[in-house]
């Protein structure tokens, strides 16, 4: 492989398969990167077994064809900290040779043969999204999934298209959030997959051009997403899904409009006195007011004030408020609806028709 390449885009394109090739692993290939020349330009690809990505750059005028495979971060750190606008690659024997105007680096490294093969999106997609949409739906979700549960389905975000419409599900149990949103073209059956919570990160970062259109493709155990000039096949994860719907609240009775950006910062400002034992904040609907009130024993006690239209029966419910921080921070609504029954009944936050979120209440007794 021989050929002279636009480092910024280069280091771009590393930036981005160096966050899946993992940095300990006790296979030292899955720390490397393969570069190989195609018909388009130069294509990078890393995976960690579970997670695959290739990213192409076109930027680069090939001399000749070939393929080399190298650590990720080594390369990485060198294209990063390089002056020059270009470099100029050179595969010899198992070894990359990177010049500018006045460096020279010789990187070691192990045969192409040896690297596992990433999936590519071949053929029609099943279904084709904007970024923008896409990216959005990711926001609401992603911070409610859970971390590290040994009940590994809701470790990762439920997936669920149908017809022409796609629905995000994320929980931990102790909340749940819900996003939709349309879909450009569908194609195929209804599906319903569990994608990981490291995929998801990935195409939170990277999706960017919100006008882009994105194209998934589900397989037997795996989803294949390309957006632009990058494709991330990810395995899926195995395991039921909790009937979310059967946890959302339908009969709640009590509905009010609220101010997001007003209750945004009263809830920040509660929060900042509560502890690690005390994690909640008391909501006081009554006579038109709702109050926010905390309180931790080492620090001292807060309370908050806003007007809001209530003139039903008086209620109070906990909640822990990095909760509702998550979720609030993510929307863009002025205005938010907040749906509650009993002070130990779960509270339904709605932003417009796309967005639904749960949130269990805390015992502040």
């Amino acid at each position: 492989m021989k050929c002279t390449i636009n480092r910024s885009a280069l280091a771009e394109a590393l930036g981005m398969v160096s966050s899946i090739a993992p940095t300990r692993t006790p296979k030292p290939v899955l720390e490397c990167v393969k570069l190989s020349t195609t018909d388009d330009g130069l294509l990078l690809s890393a995976t960690d077994l579970q997670v695959g990505l290739q990213c192409l750059v076109r930027q680069v005028e090939i001399n000749e064809q070939g393929s080399v495979l190298v650590r990720a971060d080594k390369l990485l750190a060198i294209v990063r900290e390089s002056l020059d606008e270009t470099l100029a690659l050179e595969s010899k024997d198992e070894a990359l040779e990177l010049r500018g105007q006045d460096s020279v680096f010789r990187v070691f490294g192990r045969s192409p043969e040896e690297f596992p093969p990433v999936s590519g999106l071949e053929g029609k997609a099943d279904l084709e999204i904007k970024a923008g949409v896409l990216a959005t739906m990711i926001q609401r979700t992603i911070y409610a999934a859970a971390k590290e549960n040994t009940r590994y389905a809701i470790n990762g975000i439920l997936w669920e298209k149908t017809g022409k419409k796609l629905q995000l599900v994320a929980t931990d149990g102790r909340r749940l959030a819900q996003a939709i949103g349309a879909v450009e073209r569908s194609t195929g059956d209804d599906r319903q997959i569990i994608m990981p919570a490291k995929t998801m990160s990935f195409l939170a970062r990277n999706l960017h051009d919100p006008e882009a259109i994105v194209g998934v493709k589900f397989e037997a155990n795996q989803c294949v997403i390309q957006h632009g000039d990058w494709t991330i096949s990810s395995v899926l994860v195995e395991g039921h899904f909790p009937k979310y719907e059967d946890v959302i609240p339908r009969d709640n009775d009590k509905k009010l409009e609220l101010d997001r950006e007003l209750l945004f910062s009263a809830v920040r400002r509660a929060a900042l006195l509560t502890t690690a034992e005390s994690k909640g904040v008391r909501f006081t609907f009554a006579d038109n007011t709702l109050i926010l009130s905390s309180r931790a024993s080492e620090h001292g006690e807060a309370t908050i004030r806003l007007p809001i239209d209530f003139a039903q029966p008086s209620l109070e419910i906990g909640f822990n408020p990095q909760f509702l921080i998550d979720s609030l921070r993510v929307l863009e609504d002025e205005k938010i609806t907040l749906e509650l029954k009993e002070s130990n009944r779960p509270g339904v936050l709605r932003s417009g028709p796309d967005f639904l979120y749960v949130i269990m209440p805390v015992n502040l007794s």
